[in-house]
């Protein structure tokens, strides 16, 4: 960590909002999409939908608090300015957009997905009331092992797809707050 690191003393209040705003557009799209795709009731649906966007929103801004400080000031300058007045002071900020908001979709569908798996790690109750089992054959083993990836499997599309139309969503809202 830098030396100079500290607390912003102005917080991105309209980010915080348009924040929530994307929270409040990607929790029913994601929510439909774990309820069709991997057969939730929509109660757990919406549970696991609303888990994953604020666990990953909260990470999100933790992350852009710490690295913030780090950036070059032509960044910094950009990005209040993009922040605070919706608008860039350089033409060349495009691809730097364009590889940050990659990099965003990416980490984001993988922060998304490695919650969710902990969620329902956790939350499975046959895991707790699992009594000792007898042994298996390895017929049994492998059944479930393919078992266990093909969900695994289901999963990570499920998640990609739900992010993917999330983030769809989000674009096209910007796309109409810029005009």
């Amino acid at each position: 960590m830098p030396d100079n690191w500290m607390l912003p003393r102005i917080f991105p209040i309209g980010g915080f909002l348009f924040d929530f705003l994307f929270v409040l557009i990607a929790i029913p799209i994601e929510a439909y999409v774990l309820h069709s795709r991997l057969k939730f009731d929509k109660k757990t649906s919406t549970f696991y939908a609303i888990s994953i966007n604020l666990f990953s929103s909260v990470i999100g801004w933790f992350i852009f608090f710490v690295s913030e400080p780090m950036l070059p000031i032509q960044i910094k300058s950009e990005l209040i300015n993009y922040m605070f007045f919706n608008n860039f002071k350089s033409a060349n900020t495009q691809p730097l957009i364009i590889l940050t908001a990659c990099i965003i979709f990416f980490t984001t569908f993988l922060m998304k997905f490695f919650i969710l798996r902990v969620l329902l790690f956790s939350l499975n109750e046959s895991f707790a009331t699992k009594e000792e089992e007898p042994k298996t054959s390895q017929r049994l083993q492998r059944r479930r092992f393919t078992t266990l990836n093909f969900q695994n499997t289901n999963l990570v599309t499920t998640i990609l797809i739900a992010n993917s139309l999330s983030y769809t969503a989000i674009t096209i809202i910007l796309l109409f707050r810029s005009k």
